[in-house]
């Protein structure tokens, strides 16, 4: 790094700074610097823009940005390299505003420029200033320039946009694996999971390259569509194409196999995995949480002490998987030592789950005492959560007193309303139903649907209650009434107090078998060969007739049923459940 005085010029320099670039030697690279300044040279624009260059590549963002407001002179790469700088590190304001004074100054940017740009506008939060770069791309004829369109498309993506992000795409000239990537990782963060896998069969089949975040972004999709098939066969051609296991993509496969109902897969990638991160045994112990295996959740998390840190959502796992095990003491035992010792990590979503916790198993008056003593302002959630545990419980005091509280919380949330109406129908207090319902009809509150699907041969058949519009619909009628007929014979008795309708028994027990879960087991049952698991998701959870229903139906024709409602799953096996009948 010597340089000879005062006589150094720019060749001496250049060799220099590219040297500590390359190195990302900030140590030395200052001593060049400080050199340049004691001998007066004035670097050219090239030279400046270099050291900004230097800087950035150090992470000395304060010296890059000195130096560039130094410079007499400025170029599109100047500007650039110092805004990619504020982006790459998530100071999107600074970005955006050092954009800003570049247009104000008269440079022209170019097409490095805006896409970097663009990524300094990451979600909803920033859609405004999305929308007005979009209008410059459009100016100056860059909207359709491959490598802008994919920063434009993953911008509308991420701030959830996804009809404009897929405009963007079907406009640009070429697709490459970045913005065909993003659209599908758009899809699948916005929730539409059927129109994320059916884009990467489209894009697939017209020979689209894939790597490892294509895959990640369509594992996701699949763990929201809990689809088996789909999830072997995407993790067939990931082998089939041999790349490389990427953390992140293993840690999807442990997720999507888990919703998928197969937590022997889950395990299976798991321990194969050469390097796992806190993500992935977060993602292993949400698994078994969400199957209801307490006692596996608590032996996996001691691992866990082994051979990471635990963090927040390891916590917030962990309390879960005991709540939806039944695991109380373990479950309070993990929590008080949080409190004790790593008090830091704990947020409201911990709280809502000691909560639920301690309602599930009836000590209502605990869990009251909690909200009232925890440290952060008690949310819906929280309270949500004890409502339906006074459900559970059926214990309409208390669930008066949370419901009023819930009702002036959040008024146009319908959920809290059914419960309400729930609690009062198992109570036999039919008027205060009405005056539930008639409120419901004032406010212009409407409940979600019930709906419930299944796979069968690559094809998704969705279920609404009472069924009108399927293309087997009497067929599936006169299967269910048959099989109404078997598992009463064999002792299943319909829970009517699961009917919210002041109607006689017999209207109350054809309702009920109307309900969307029982018409996609029926199909399920129906179309199916003997010996494959009946598989069946529910965007609302299960009741506890439906639960009922499904038990017997596991045990009087001997097959498992696999019911993945909102909250977790219920595996079904010669009349038992993996839930114990506790959710």
């Amino acid at each position: 790094m010597a340089l000879p005085g005062a006589s150094a010029r720019f060749h001496e320099y250049e060799a220099a700074i590219t040297a500590c670039i390359e190195r990302r030697a900030l140590r030395e690279g200052r001593q060049v610097h400080a050199r340049m300044i004691t001998a007066r040279y004035r670097p050219a624009v090239f030279l400046g823009t270099r050291l900004v260059t230097m800087y950035v590549r150090c992470g000395a963002l304060d010296d890059a940005r000195n130096v560039l407001d130094r410079m007499p002179e400025r170029s599109v790469v100047s500007w650039t390299t110092m805004i990619s700088g504020y982006s790459q590190t998530e100071r999107h304001v600074e970005a955006l505003d050092l954009f800003i004074k570049m247009r104000r100054a008269g440079c022209i940017p170019n097409e490095y420029t805006l896409a970097t740009v663009l990524t300094s506008c990451p979600g909803p939060q920033s859609i405004y200033q999305g929308k007005q770069v979009h209008s410059l791309l459009v100016k100056t004829n860059f909207e359709s320039h491959m490598f802008v369109g994919s920063s434009l498309l993953d911008m509308y993506a991420k701030s959830e946009n996804i009809q404009e992000a897929r405009r963007v795409f079907d406009m640009l000239p070429e697709r490459d694996v970045v913005s065909c990537t993003a659209i599908i990782s758009g899809y699948a963060q916005k929730g539409l999971d059927e129109e994320a896998l059916d884009l990467f069969r489209q894009l697939y089949s017209e020979g689209m390259q894939c790597n490892h975040v294509t895959f990640t972004s369509l594992v996701t999709a699949l763990s929201g569509l809990a689809s088996l098939d789909y999830g072997k066969q995407v993790h067939a051609l990931i082998l089939r194409k041999e790349l490389p296991f990427f953390v992140a993509l293993q840690n999807s496969l442990i997720d999507m196999y888990s919703k998928c109902g197969k937590l022997l897969y889950s395990r299976r990638v798991f321990d194969n995995m050469l390097e796992r991160s806190v993500v992935s045994w977060n993602a292993m112990l949400m698994g078994y949480g969400r199957h209801g295996l307490g006692h596996e959740v608590i032996s996996l998390f001691k691992d866990l002490h082994k051979e990471v840190k635990p963090d927040s959502v390891t916590l917030l796992a962990v309390l879960s998987g005991c709540s939806h095990g039944g695991l109380v003491d373990e479950g309070l035992d993990i929590f008080d030592t949080a409190v004790k010792e790593q008090s830091a990590l704990l947020h409201t979503g911990h709280y809502g789950c000691v909560i639920d916790l301690l309602g599930r198993s009836g000590r209502l008056e605990k869990a009251l005492n909690l909200i009232e003593n925890m440290p952060f302002e008690s949310t819906p959630s929280i309270w949500g959560s004890l409502l339906g545990a006074c459900r559970v419980h059926a214990n309409v005091h208390v669930g008066e007193l949370v419901a009023q509280k819930l009702l002036e919380m959040e008024p146009e949330n319908a959920g809290n309303y059914v419960i309400l109406s729930n609690i009062y129908a198992a109570a036999g207090m039919w008027k205060d139903v009405f005056k539930v319902r008639k409120l419901m009809l004032e406010k212009t509150v409407t409940k979600e649907p019930g709906q419930s699907w299944i796979i069968l041969d690559k094809v998704i058949h969705t279920f609404h209650s009472s069924e009108r519009f399927h293309p087997s619909k009497k067929d599936i009628n006169a299967k269910i009434k048959e099989i109404f007929v078997d598992i009463k014979a064999a002792g299943f008795v319909p829970d009517l107090s699961c009917v919210l309708h002041d109607v006689d028994d017999e209207q109350k027990e054809r309702m009920l078998l109307g309900h969307s879960e029982k018409l996609a087991i029926t199909f399920g049952l129906m179309n199916t060969p003997p010996g494959l698991t009946i598989r069946v998701m529910k965007n609302l959870r299960i009741c506890v007739d439906c639960h009922n229903f499904a038990k017997f139906v596991s045990k009087v024709y001997e097959r498992e049923i696999s019911l993945r409602d909102k909250n977790r799953f219920h595996l079904l096996t010669h009349g038992n459940c993996t839930c114990g009948d506790y959710w």
